[in-house]
């Protein structure tokens, strides 16, 4: 174990640890403004049940999202000094912007949402908890802006005297697709995370006969906007693979284990390869399928990465451009299978809430949906980020020249080990405190919040 490779574990541990909450954040908090927003409408109790119980997972699941994003920032100091040495000038742009704006703008009025209710007028309350969801999904979207750059960029030069890329058309990194794509898919796949949740928890408390109304509203409300977000979630990634055909093909060659340039070009069933992972021993392809998804149509040439390779070796120089394929082609097909599984289950479970579900012995099973979301999230995290391997910015610099230079071994085991005991902690908190709080259900939630019902009635007299 070098530095390189064990900065890299850490990074991936922590980027895949807090991307476990940042979907659920970004999805979660819509529910909870829509079911305030319609207990302010209809003044129906159990639309504020609704909100003070989802509101109350959503409150569980930020504030230890917020406590794992912020040590990523740290690490690009402290492990990746290189990296922000050479591309700091671009890369620190959306984030400064996103401290500065988004996160103050979701932190500041969820402080409020959580302390103001009674204090202040109940539309400035109402607006309070719209305002944090607009703010998670900007946060995201400037945190993406950053990322897209990373494997797309744009709007810069090399400046020739320190020898460092500088931004010079800031409209370019904002308008970049990659990261509107990202943007996209991601806010996607929050929606379809806190439907899941939403699904699930809705079932373990219907089977149980449990606030059975409340939940059957949250059970059906979940199945709409889910099927809609895994619907949304596929044409994003779909679009977002064309795109990526035309400005990293390796990687896409490298999703489909596509090892010869061919025309037209076959979809991977499955496809075994040796130990190297750069040589084909069998697989099972569908003819032109693969030509289709790259271009809408069945005789695109689609490059392969034996020939990608040798480019990059006459552009970059010496060396192995091929990124880890069985990451790439493994991760790829957990996340698109439990895609189209989630996209079959919303639209099942859409159809049984016409009929009287709630009895139905099914429901037993259904809370185990809640896991989809997460192996599909982190699945496509790790094919995102594996895939633009050895770059760490896509053209412009490898993984192993952002390391930082004086980093040891023993530092970085110290630290690693430090990491994994913390979040090994936090992952057994946030475990016990959402088990905790599922169970109990909404009553619960309710007899820790301030009784404000009276004063709400009464302020409509």
């Amino acid at each position: 174990m070098d530095p390189l490779t064990l900065s890299r574990l850490q990074f991936g541990l922590t980027t895949v640890y807090h991307f476990l909450f940042v979907p659920l954040t970004l999805g979660l908090s819509w529910f909870v403004a829509y079911f305030q927003t319609r207990y302010y409408q209809t003044r129906d109790e159990e639309f504020r049940k609704m909100t003070k119980f989802w509101g109350k997972l959503f409150l569980i699941n930020f504030a230890i999202g917020v406590v794992t994003g912020i040590v990523q920032e740290f690490q690009f100091g402290m492990n990746w000094s290189e990296y922000s040495r050479y591309v700091g000038d671009i890369f620190g742009a959306p984030l400064a912007i996103e401290a500065l704006t988004s996160f103050f703008l979701e932190s500041t009025f969820l402080g409020v949402w959580i302390f103001g209710e009674t204090k202040i007028p109940e539309k400035a309350h109402l607006a309070s908890i719209w305002l944090v969801a607009v703010g998670s999904n900007l946060s995201a979207l400037w945190i993406l802006l950053a990322n897209g750059w990373m494997q797309h960029p744009v709007g810069y030069v090399i400046n020739e005297v320190t020898g460092r890329a500088e931004l010079v058309d800031f409209f370019a990194l904002a308008t970049n697709p990659k990261g509107w794509l990202f943007f996209w898919h991601t806010i996607a796949a929050g929606l379809a995370t806190a439907s899941f949740l939403i699904i699930g928890v809705s079932a373990y408390h219907i089977f149980r006969k449990q606030n059975v109304s409340l939940f059957k509203t949250s059970f059906q409300t979940a199945t709409i906007v889910g099927l809609i977000a895994s619907t949304l979630v596929f044409f994003g990634g779909h679009t977002n693979g064309q795109y990526m055909f035309e400005t990293q093909p390796m990687k896409f060659a490298a999703i489909e284990a596509h090892y010869e340039t061919s025309s037209p070009a076959p979809f991977s069933i499955i496809t075994i390869g040796d130990l190297t992972g750069k040589q084909e021993v069998w697989s099972w392809r569908v003819p032109a399928v693969l030509s289709f998804l790259a271009c809408n149509n069945l005789t695109c040439e689609v490059r392969g990465v034996d020939d990608i390779q040798a480019e990059y070796v006459a552009l970059y120089g010496p060396g192995d451009y091929v990124p880890l394929i069985v990451f790439t082609y493994w991760s790829f097909r957990i996340m698109m299978t439990i895609g189209f599984i989630m996209m079959g289950l919303s639209f099942l479970f859409l159809l049984a809430t016409r009929g009287k579900y709630e009895n139905a012995k099914w429901m037993k099973w259904v809370p185990w949906v809640i896991a989809l979301p997460y192996l599909a999230n982190s699945s496509g995290w790790i094919l995102t980020e594996m895939g633009r391997q050895p770059w760490i910015v896509q053209g412009l610099l490898k993984v192993e020249d952002a390391v930082s230079p004086n980093l040891t071994v023993v530092d970085l085991w110290i630290s690693l080990i430090g990491y994994v005991v913390v979040y090994g902690v936090l992952a057994i908190a946030m475990v016990y405190l959402m088990k905790k709080y599922i169970v109990a259900g909404p009553d619960a939630a309710m007899h820790e919040s301030v009784d404000v019902a009276p004063t709400l009635v009464g302020s409509q007299d």
